[in-house]
């Protein structure tokens, strides 16, 4: 009866696996998601049609390009729908299919292999992109006229629409705020000039999570550096429940290094390298906060100039002939959010965690700035008040 029992157990658990996971995507980035989709495939097909020179009978469009756009549109930050994988594995998918379509006669041994060495060759490229499987397949079994174009297939129709694709989705992404290419070169950990104390150690690093992923031996559909980043947003949070407690007067940096509006950006920048920090509070006459410049913000204002190009301007103009353009209050953020020295940190953990923000001004009863908190500073003030706790 015991044994039984157990099986059905077993069985029972077994089932479950099928039950799909709730979606925690909103609505809103869900029809964002379909919006992105449409505007993506009529993109395809308005260059195919655009495009001089393109035989009637090729393809307008491939079916496999539907599979690329429910990846860059809909995940978007999944490793598999990044540029490289969508050119790289649709173009080896293509070539790898036209091979085994000419070379072996029988279609379904050509399919296997073509989509096995698919696979084999996305792998070694690092271009894993499931639609190409469906490439591959198509060079083998689209019928005469996909045949008849030969390796031409490589370049037209895949490498076109791929192409014709990636760049929709890079529009569309960029158009409505949402970041895309996803990952990319490693992110260097942020080092804090404003922390009293250094960050915490304590706690999983980056070395740790990798050796973890490679000890589970498969392909996760997940970026370590959104993965890292989700880790550390669960600690903000876990902490921030034990110790609902502390304020940011407790946890904040004081004094922190500000800036005024009509500070040259070159000035700007040289204090955000002098102290190796990511953002400089923005503050008035009254030492009231008025705004917020960070290392972005000065990307954005002068994308080709380098911080040495930068500092010459700054030496050889004068600051009467600094231009308006060329001051923090031409590139602040002024809707910047800021927290009373009063307030509780666990309502920090949001606006760290949900809102993208990495400086959080403290102001004072007075409006007047009166320290900075960071993500650092907050896991290393919580740290400090965990040893604490155990050492009493």
């Amino acid at each position: 009866m015991s044994s039984s029992h157990a099986f059905r157990h077993r069985l029972f658990q077994w089932l479950l696996r099928f039950v799909p996971i709730p979606v925690t995507l909103g609505w809103r980035e869900r029809l964002r998601s379909c919006a992105g989709a449409l505007a993506g495939i009529g993109c395809v097909g308005v260059t195919m049609r655009a495009l001089p020179g393109i035989p009637g009978d090729m393809p307008l469009l491939v079916a496999p390009m539907g599979a690329s756009a429910v990846l860059l549109f809909a995940v978007p930050a999944s490793p598999l729908a990044q540029p490289w994988s969508l050119i790289g594995g649709n173009l080896v998918a293509a070539m790898v299919g036209v091979a085994c379509a000419r070379w072996i006669a029988d279609p379904v041994l050509a399919a296997s292999l073509a989509i096995a060495c698919a696979i084999g060759a996305m792998f070694a490229l690092r271009c894993v992109h499931p639609p190409s499987g469906a490439v591959a397949l198509t060079a083998v079994v689209g019928g005469p006229a996909v045949h008849a174009l030969g390796f031409r297939f490589v370049v037209e129709p895949i490498a076109l629409q791929s192409t014709a694709l990636l760049g929709a989705a890079l529009v569309y992404h960029a158009l409505t705020g949402h970041r895309y290419p996803h990952g990319g070169a490693r992110k260097q950990p942020e080092t804090n000039a404003h922390a009293a104390a250094p960050p915490l150690h304590a706690r999983f690093v980056r070395a740790d999570l990798e050796a973890a992923l490679k000890s589970r031996g498969e392909w996760l559909d997940v970026a370590p550096e959104d993965l890292e980043s989700l880790l550390r947003e669960t600690e903000l949070r876990a902490y921030a429940r034990t110790f609902d407690e502390l304020s940011c007067a407790d946890i904040m940096s004081r004094h922190p290094i500000s800036i005024a509006p009509d500070t040259p950006l070159p000035a700007a920048l040289t204090l955000l390298e002098r102290h190796r920090i990511k953002a400089l509070p923005v503050v008035d006459a009254d030492a009231r906060v008025v705004g917020i410049v960070t290392r972005a913000d000065l990307s954005k204002a002068a994308p080709h100039a380098t911080p040495g190009l930068l500092r010459h301007l700054s030496a050889r103009l004068p600051r009467s002939l600094v231009g308006p353009a060329f001051v923090a209050r031409a590139v602040m953020s002024a809707r910047v959010r800021t927290a009373r020295t009063t307030t509780p940190i666990a309502e920090l953990v949001p606006l760290f965690a949900d809102h993208g923000h990495h400086h959080i001004p403290v102001v004072d009863a007075e409006q007047k700035l009166a320290g900075i908190v960071t993500q650092a500073d907050l896991i290393a003030g919580l740290y400090r008040q965990s040893q604490e706790r155990l050492a009493a």
